[in-house]
């Protein structure tokens, strides 16, 4: 069976798979590179990154993890087994990961459902149904998470609600920045056809405080959306992994879409309320370690409506130049 890089639509394949990837703001960091019919590079693109609430680039490193289990996924769909290294340049740091594929057997049941459900996963910030995952459904999430180095803490209601609270002191906090504002407002504004989270997938406002949905700082901008009533009990998770260091980073943003994938094919919807994480990043702070690791991605998780998606780039924009004549580099790990 001939290698997805053995052709440009075997590429492109492998090119549309990453772009559905979630990102941060819908930033969509980053970039592939071949290296002959065996070998493809995840990059990530600095020039994508927010540089006031990311200063670590934490956030851009989970997002291109996330496209990583795409293109893992895809991979695999093809016939083809990826074995992953993880940041193997030190003197490149901008290559995150390289991926060499070789002939395998076909996907299993499991990986054609989650490479299916790349298509239709959705960031999801409407009101979600007031009905509880099933402990059996939530339990293969928490599965899922382990299997790519990290942990996924489902919150009770007591926590969840304290977690809320949190959420919202830290929105006021930074929401007085105003380089904050301004570069939320770069990436939210809508006027981008390509990328950043525009009007049409902001959701409504929610109808009390602590809102379980982010505003992204609209204030006064934002009162023209319909107020609509949240779901009573909020149903968060934590994603955490036992470092924070870019290898960690990577394998929470594979955890992160293995997990979101697993939900979309058991039709549960997810959003994001980091805003706690990217003002712990902001200030420099030590981090507050969670019993079971480092917050990574604080995660709603719900039974939510079918809602349109985010804009991506064109595909071919994602593709650099080949790259030829590299050493061969040794797996750390393989779907």
């Amino acid at each position: 069976m001939l290698s997805p890089l053995a052709s440009d639509l075997g590429v492109q394949y492998l090119l549309v798979a990453a772009e559905q990837a979630p990102s941060v703001l819908n930033t969509q960091p980053w970039r592939l590179r071949t290296s002959g019919h065996d070998m493809a590079e995840l990059l990530c693109d600095p020039s994508r990154r927010l540089r006031v609430s990311d200063p670590r680039g934490r956030s851009m490193h989970l997002s291109c993890g996330a496209a990583l289990f795409n293109l893992r996924l895809a991979v695999r769909i093809g016939g083809h087994r990826p074995a992953v290294s993880l940041l193997p340049d030190p003197d490149e740091p901008e290559l995150l990961a390289s991926i060499r594929m070789t002939e395998s057997t076909p996907a299993n049941a499991t990986e054609r459902s989650l490479y299916s459900a790349i298509r239709v996963r959705r960031t999801n910030r409407e009101p979600f149904e007031d009905r509880m995952i099933p402990p059996s459904v939530m339990a293969g999430l928490r599965i899922a998470a382990t299997r790519e180095g990290a942990n996924l803490v489902p919150l009770d209601a007591e926590a969840s609600g304290e977690l809320l609270e949190q959420v919202a002191l830290a929105d006021d906090e930074i929401a007085r920045d105003k380089r904050y504002l301004a570069e939320l407002a770069a990436w939210t504004a809508g006027r981008a056809l390509f990328d950043g989270v525009p009007r049409h997938v902001h959701g409504p406002r929610p109808d009390r405080d602590p809102a379980p949905v982010r505003d992204f700082g609209l204030g006064h901008r934002g009162r023209d959306r319909r107020v609509d009533r949240f779901e009573s009990r909020p149903q968060l998770a934590v994603l955490t992994t036992r470092g924070d260091r870019p290898g960690d980073w990577l394998h929470a943003g594979q955890a992160l879409q293995r997990v979101l994938l697993m939900a979309t094919c058991h039709g549960i919807s997810a959003s994001f309320l980091n805003q706690p994480l990217d003002l712990r990043d902001m200030r420099g702070r030590t981090d507050p370690r969670h019993a079971r690791g480092h917050a990574q991605m604080i995660i709603r998780l719900g039974y939510g409506p079918v809602v349109p998606r985010a804009p991506r780039r064109p595909a071919n924009e994602l593709l650099l130049q080949e790259r030829r004549g590299r050493d061969r580099l040794m797996p750390l790990l393989r779907l």
